[in-house]
């Protein structure tokens, strides 16, 4: 998981803005007297989401007692999300803030839509919060659903209150079979706790990662093979092996924990693939 910079936008302004262009003065009037609520709810997130407690939030089918869960969850796809809207400028933001437009729950795919960390089904007061709304992969939204968090171990990691840190955890090991491939796993740092580990084991299962991963160092071979074939005839292993710690040290460089730093560093320390198991990708 990629972490990011909380919005800028809080939850009173975005819903403001979002609600701006309202012509019928009935709901319009209905929607500003939440405007208090919405904020506390949103504070009371925030709060739960930096200590990592969002199971502790009691989902709530209705926002005040005159604006049901359809019309609130209505001002997020109609007045925020939809294109043109008074509320797309801050959508667009939240979008845009995914460094390289990659989605910081798989660190892979395009972000093209905006994840609800709890769902707006279930908790329509925060429809349209900032800090409730993640920049994703339209395949990690689907994966997500509605799932609601009973314990802490269920948790979703957050991108703006989750920092993995910086140490190794994400490990690859090399299957010796025709076609080889690569098996992913996580193995926790002496810093994290258990409920950490539980909850990236539950991002990783939820999400399909490693069967994702997988497939995607799959094709990265197929793409150096190649180039690996070459060195070892003409150089040797020891030529393959160097290539390829050289190869995990430039991306670790870039994301310790990315599935291509893994990837890379599982070929180079073993040495039946250094050895020609590589020539058995295809």
């Amino acid at each position: 998981m990629l972490t990011l910079d909380m919005p800028k936008h809080t939850a009173s302004d975005t819903f403001t803005t979002c609600i701006s262009r309202i012509s019928n003065s009935v709901l319009k009037l209905r929607l500003k007297a939440a405007i208090q609520t919405i904020l506390d709810e949103s504070k009371a997130f925030e709060n739960a989401a930096k200590h990592h407690m969002l199971h502790k939030i009691i989902a709530q089918a209705i926002v005040t007692p005159d604006i049901t869960t359809e019309e609130m969850k209505k001002v997020y796809t109609d007045r925020m999300a939809k294109a043109n809207s008074p509320g797309r400028s801050i959508y667009d933001d939240i979008i845009g803030a995914a460094p390289q437009g990659r989605c910081p729950l798989c660190g892979q795919r395009t972000v093209s839509t905006l994840d609800h960390v709890l769902p707006k089904a279930h908790y329509p007061v925060l429809a349209v919060t900032p800090s409730n709304l993640v920049p994703a992969c339209m395949d990690c939204n689907k994966a997500k659903l509605a799932t609601l968090p009973q314990r802490a171990e269920e948790v979703a990691l957050h991108p703006y209150y989750d920092d993995l840190g910086r140490d190794r955890w994400l490990f690859a090991e090399v299957i010796q079979t025709h076609p080889t491939a690569l098996r992913y796993k996580i193995i926790p740092p002496v810093s994290w706790d258990n409920i950490l580990t539980a909850r990236v084991e539950n991002h990783f299962r939820s999400l399909g990662l490693r069967r994702f991963y997988s497939s995607q160092s799959a094709v990265e071979l197929s793409n150096i093979v190649y180039q690996l074939r070459r060195i070892h005839y003409y150089s040797g292993s020891q030529e393959v092996k160097k290539y390829l710690i050289e190869s995990a040290d430039s991306r670790e460089n870039s994301n310790t924990n990315s599935w291509q730093t893994a990837a890379y560093r599982a070929w180079a320390e073993n040495d039946w693939f250094c050895q020609g198991g590589f020539g058995l990708a295809d």
